[in-house]
């Protein structure tokens, strides 16, 4: 790595509250002379770092936030670019290392963070200790016919989902109409599902469920919802997806 070059850390902070940083991001957000991100998501990492400046910008303004980090470090400066949960997983290293092909000089790490699909699993039990899909139900960036067959798919396959961004004011009906897609095409209504809201941080809460009474459930953007496969049960009040070890 040329010592020329500044570099711009793509941080996943997980849930959000420092107990959940890796060893990795907090070493990232240390060295970096700038935070980047979200509001919601610097206002998370803030009173960690009180010293440091601060960059933020509001909802669909990723492509502004990811320019303004590069053009930030070309002028000088190491800057953390912070997301939610992974920066990999529907976060904000792809459209930053899409337009890093513009700025040669500048250096760009990928920092792992702790994704909802695990975090929020952990807070359920096991929910995905089999082969797993994790498919966002938000259309803002993928068409709707493109996610009913992702979900008609992975009913099929009889996989395990995890389903990202479940509900909004836009589009309240949304995971009813996923439900809906998921029982077409071979979910038992029985099927064992959960959710977690606010995962890891105040006010968290789960709830365990069947597929047809998750139908009818009303969530937010701030759930994480969870499908389990035909062998998935509920064991002392978790939510478990056998592996398949013989005992």
């Amino acid at each position: 790595m040329s010592e020329s070059k500044k570099t711009v850390f793509v941080v996943g902070l997980g849930p959000g509250g420092g107990q959940f940083l890796t060893v990795q991001a907090q070493s990232a957000l240390q060295q970096a002379e700038v935070l980047c991100g979200y509001t919601v998501y610097i206002d998370l990492v803030r009173p960690l770092y009180p010293e440091k400046e601060c960059y933020t910008t509001g909802m669909t303004r990723e492509i502004d936030r990811c320019r303004w980090a590069l053009d930030t470090a070309r002028a000088g400066r190491d800057v953390a670019l912070v997301c939610s949960g992974d920066a990999g997983v529907y976060g904000m290293a792809s459209p930053l290392l899409e337009l890093a092909e513009e700025y040669p000089d500048v250096n760009v790490e990928v920092v792992p963070g702790l994704t909802a699909a695990l975090s929020g699993g952990a807070v359920l039990g096991a929910p995905l200790a089999h082969d797993f899909c994790v498919i966002s139900l938000s259309d803002r960036l993928t068409p709707w016919e493109v996610i009913e067959k992702r979900l008609a798919c992975a009913a099929q396959g009889d996989f395990a989902l995890a389903l990202y961004n479940p509900s909004s004011k836009g589009r309240p009906d949304y995971l009813r109409r996923a439900v809906d897609i998921l029982l077409a095409n071979g979910k038992a209504p029985d099927t064992l599902c959960g959710s977690v809201r606010n995962i890891g941080r105040e006010g968290q809460e789960k709830h365990i469920l069947t597929l047809s009474q998750l139908r009818d459930t009303e969530v937010d953007m701030f759930t994480t919802v969870f499908v389990g496969n035909a062998a998935t049960r509920a064991l002392s009040g978790r939510m478990v997806t056998p592996r398949g070890y013989r005992r």
